[in-house]
């Protein structure tokens, strides 16, 4: 597509995005802003549609603004499949990671190498699944396995043998390849692929609408992603991130689709893990946790591997600038993806906040969904705090 072209068709799609109503039943009056903010943003070109939903002690409420694509008037909902991209991370990773902990299969302090012994090299002796989920490692963020690699072992090949940029615990760097290489180690150690695996975990969950490798069925459903340059094509229903779809569109790090409903119930998993407490600015943990809730609240905890980092395990947590916005809690946590997906939760108000958008279609050259996400974010505390006054 040209640039004229591209230029044309995103000019159309701003036409075409006028305010909607709102969808759902609020959980408190007030709700309904947040609905006009997204429809604004995605008026004026934040992404073709978009759906917020929200989790507010248990009551829900979502709506969907815009449409499907450039070329689908079709309103999103609470149950379209969005490409969650690095939502993968936090979705179908973490809690796979959580069970084995928790069953003693697991201990996030082992070298990885005793699992991957393929995983050598000056200094990766010492690098543990804590700093992979941490993003700790001294691996780098990433490198172009699509490019460089024609099947999935050779890419898996490639990750093993990348060197480390840092000593393990220097430094933080964001990296897909780390969490690539935990998706391999649980695919080892439970004896079968990550999306078997994944799919096993969702579904106790109650989690229709999330999964790996969509069938066909689903595709007019999908929001398309981008018009790619590297596969020739507009995506629609198969994973956006290129290192995913050369590993089979299956990875620790990318390549799940699904939806705003299953997020807020898995956003509501987590709350009843961790528990939830009084306003915004009342600690949520103040008793003696069990076991269990122990486990799930480091989790969700910084780790303080590297000073200053904000990462839990899977998890983020808020930061100056980041998608959480200004005012939910310290120890609230979540995740975006490149796509234009992200979720927090904030157990101190009980709240669930997700946003999933199609940001990159058609095209990946579109920043303006980052204040939106920080926008959102901070509406939802308000209004969870006005519904309990």
């Amino acid at each position: 597509m040209s640039r004229r072209a591209l230029a044309a068709a995103l000019a159309a799609l701003v036409a075409g995005c006028a305010p909607a109503p709102v969808g759902g039943v609020p959980p408190a009056p007030g709700w309904d802003e947040l609905a006009r903010l997204v429809d604004s943003a995605v008026a004026a070109g934040a992404a073709p549609g978009a759906v917020v939903a929200i989790s507010h002690r248990g009551r829900r409420w979502s709506h969907g603004a815009g449409r499907l694509g450039l070329d689908d008037a079709a309103r999103p909902g609470a149950r379209t499949p969005y490409d969650l991209a690095s939502l993968t991370k936090v979705v179908a990773l973490t809690p796979l990671v959580l069970d084995a902990v928790a069953a003693g299969r697991l201990d996030l302090d082992e070298p990885v190498a005793r699992q991957l012994p393929e995983f050598t090299g000056r200094g990766k002796e010492a690098v543990t699944l804590r700093h992979l989920l941490t993003h700790s490692s001294g691996l780098p963020a990433w490198r172009p396995l699509f490019r460089e690699a024609p099947d999935r072992e050779t890419a898996l090949a490639l990750v093993f043998a990348t060197p480390l940029d840092t000593v393990p615990g220097a430094r933080e760097r964001y990296s897909d390849l780390g969490l690539i290489l935990a998706g391999v180690l649980l695919e080892r150690l439970e004896g079968a692929p990550l999306d078997t695996l994944a799919a096993r975990r969702l579904r106790s969950l109650g989690l229709r609408d999330t999964r790996y490798l969509p069938p066909a069925d689903w595709r007019a459903r999908i929001p398309p992603t981008e018009l790619d340059p590297w596969r020739g094509r507009m995506l629609r229903g198969e994973v956006h991130d290129e290192n995913a779809s050369r590993l089979g569109g299956v990875s620790g790090h990318a390549g799940l689709f699904g939806s705003a409903r299953d997020l807020l119930t898995y956003g509501e998993w987590w709350l009843a893990r961790v528990g939830t407490g009084g306003p915004g600015g009342v600690s949520p943990w103040p008793a003696p946790p069990t076991r269990a809730d122990s486990l799930a609240r480091s989790f969700v905890s910084r780790q303080g591997i590297v000073p200053g980092s904000s990462r839990a395990i899977g998890w983020d947590t808020p930061s100056d600038g980041s998608s959480a916005g200004p005012l939910l809690a310290n120890w609230s946590f979540g995740h975006t993806g490149f796509t234009g997906t992200s979720l927090w939760v904030d157990p101190s108000r009980g709240l669930v906040v997700v946003l999933l958008a199609n940001r990159v279609h058609p095209s990946r050259e579109n920043p303006r969904l980052g204040p939106l996400r920080r926008a959102v974010a901070a509406r939802a505390a308000e209004l969870a705090d006005r519904a309990v006054r």
